[in-house]
């Protein structure tokens, strides 16, 4: 533990894990079951968009508040966050763009303007959006922020792309494995600014995780596989489990280091 300069007791291992395969893969399982559960709650149960999102907006806060009272990194703790944020994000971008009327594009462009109004106000306060180290109330409030708006703008990609661009479920998730590849490959071959391609990565396995949720469970006359959106979130829901105990998970570094933060 460390103190700052108030005397508050801060933790001196970052509360994010470190950056690794595992972390990629439970990140694209969690953002798969975001679209699933979100779906589950919003249209199996009938609660619509609405109330599905007062719902999880209310797990998200309470998942998050748990987090940033914790004094050290909690895997179990970090990963219900993020689902708390991919079911949120789901619920909310559909409210808005069917709900409301707003659209994909009006949807993702409102929201990608909040993205980044976020990031800048990150910057503008902290100096710096690089995620290597988050430790400070302050820092890991911006970063959930962040989070769950990247998680909802990713919801309005997914759907734009699958729905309105004409190229369906499965060709939605190979354009942004694709382009998840192509941001691989700057990591591994260019000098680009880490916290950019971290985002960027973060960003695009929303989309992935919604057009692969959306392939499972919409019915087959709309190029779905049809699955009950139930038994597909409780099991991807067990696969997560399963991950996070059989996968190292401890905290450490982002891929945001030196390079640009």
């Amino acid at each position: 533990m460390q103190s700052s300069s108030k005397g508050v007791v801060l933790p001196s291992e970052s509360k994010v894990p470190e950056i690794t395969l595992g972390f990629w893969i439970i990140k694209i399982l969690a953002t798969t079951l975001g679209e699933t559960g979100g779906d589950a709650l919003s249209m199996t149960l009938n609660l619509g968009y609405a109330v599905s999102s007062v719902i999880f907006i209310g797990f998200f806060v309470l998942a998050v508040a748990t987090q940033v009272r914790a004094n050290k990194f909690q895997p179990f703790l970090y990963w219900a966050v993020i689902v708390a944020t991919t079911t949120a994000g789901t619920t909310m971008a559909d409210f808005a763009d069917r709900s409301l009327g707003i659209g994909y594009v009006g949807g993702s462009t409102i929201l990608f303007i909040l993205l980044m109004a976020v990031l800048a106000l990150w910057r503008w306060t902290l100096g710096s959006v690089s995620v290597d180290h988050i430790t400070s109330p302050k820092t890991e409030s911006f970063y959930w922020a962040t989070i769950l708006f990247s998680n909802t703008l990713g919801t309005a990609l997914g759907d734009f792309l699958a729905d309105s661009s004409g190229l369906g479920y499965d060709g939605g998730a190979l354009v942004f494995a694709a382009a998840l590849a192509v941001v691989a490959g700057m990591y591994f071959w260019t000098r680009t600014s880490r916290t950019v391609l971290f985002w960027s990565a973060f960003i695009l396995t929303r989309p992935l995780g919604a057009t692969v949720g959306d392939l499972l469970t919409k019915p087959h006359a709309n190029g779905g596989m049809d699955l009950s959106r139930i038994s597909s979130s409780l099991l991807i829901a067990l696969i997560i489990l399963g991950c996070i105990y059989f996968m190292p998970q401890r905290a450490g570094q982002h891929a945001a280091a030196a390079k640009g933060g």
